[in-house]
């Protein structure tokens, strides 16, 4: 599909209703599935989500961080490095402003709050999506962009191993919801909006690449920075958990569909 003639929001559209849609078709699972994934499946999907984020940083943010930044008036590790660590300074100061609730968790994070336990964990979500949104509207923005060296196979790619692991997400947040009493349809509501981060802030990645190609190589490196943080602070310790290979598994599987994906149609 060309997405040369496309405005870049409506591109960037496109490519995060993608990944939106994964979101919502897992929380589906609420309707036909009676309880949560068993404690092996939840590591898994830990996983293989954390092992896609991994890949997708690398081969769809960093390296074409470095082709965009390499020629320019600053050297290629000044835009990566501060951007990458802007990124997950933003992550860490939402994990630590915003009260959320991981659904592998028996404790919430975030500053005490009065709010339900089903808000906090749409939020814990939603700290999870925006870097993939970003990530996902940047690619779709810039693959739009003449001249830009993104192509619409690579954007298709990225949105395509984020939606994939938004399967099991949009389940692991509907399925504890009906557990708690939430009808069928409104857990599946819930689950679904719960990924509504995503055409946000892909909007917003592809008004940053409007902007200039400059700041692509910093916007690029914010949102793997982004990713990272999500992956180290939640995936990685929910997967590792009480000593099961499951996360681990899953973690390998996840960066290889996304690295098959990035490299075969990329």
């Amino acid at each position: 599909m060309g997405l040369e003639n496309l405005n870049p929001i409506l591109s960037a559209l496109i490519g995060t209703g993608i990944s939106f849609a994964g979101t919502a078709f897992g929380a589906a699972f609420v309707f036909f599935v009676s309880k949560k994934p068993s404690f092996k499946l939840q590591k898994v999907f830990l996983g293989f989500a954390s092992g896609v984020m991994i890949a997708a940083s690398v081969w769809s943010l960093l390296l074409p961080a470095e082709e965009y930044a390499s020629g320019g008036a600053l050297p290629e590790w000044i835009p990566m490095t501060f951007g990458f660590l802007a990124g997950a300074g933003f992550l860490f100061a939402l994990d630590k402003l915003l009260p959320h609730h991981h659904a592998q968790s028996d404790m919430p994070e975030g500053p005490k709050s009065n709010l339900k336990k089903s808000t906090k964990l749409i939020f814990a979500v939603t700290l999870h999506n925006f870097p993939e949104g970003m990530a996902v509207g940047l690619a779709f923005a810039l693959a739009g962009t003449p001249g830009s060296g993104v192509s619409a196979a690579a954007a298709f790619a990225l949105a395509i191993g984020i939606a994939v692991q938004n399967l099991p997400e949009g389940a692991v947040i509907a399925l504890p919801l009906k557990g708690e009493g939430f009808s069928k349809r409104k857990a599946f509501l819930y689950g679904a909006l719960s990924g509504v981060a995503e055409p946000v802030s892909g909007v917003l990645g592809a008004l940053i690449a409007a902007v200039t190609l400059s700041v692509i190589p910093w916007a690029l490196s914010f949102a793997a920075g982004a990713m990272i943080y999500v992956v180290i602070d939640e995936l990685v310790p929910g997967a590792a958990s009480k000593h099961t290979d499951a996360g681990t598994l899953g973690a390998i599987a996840g960066f290889a569909v996304m690295m098959m994906l990035d490299i075969a149609l990329g």
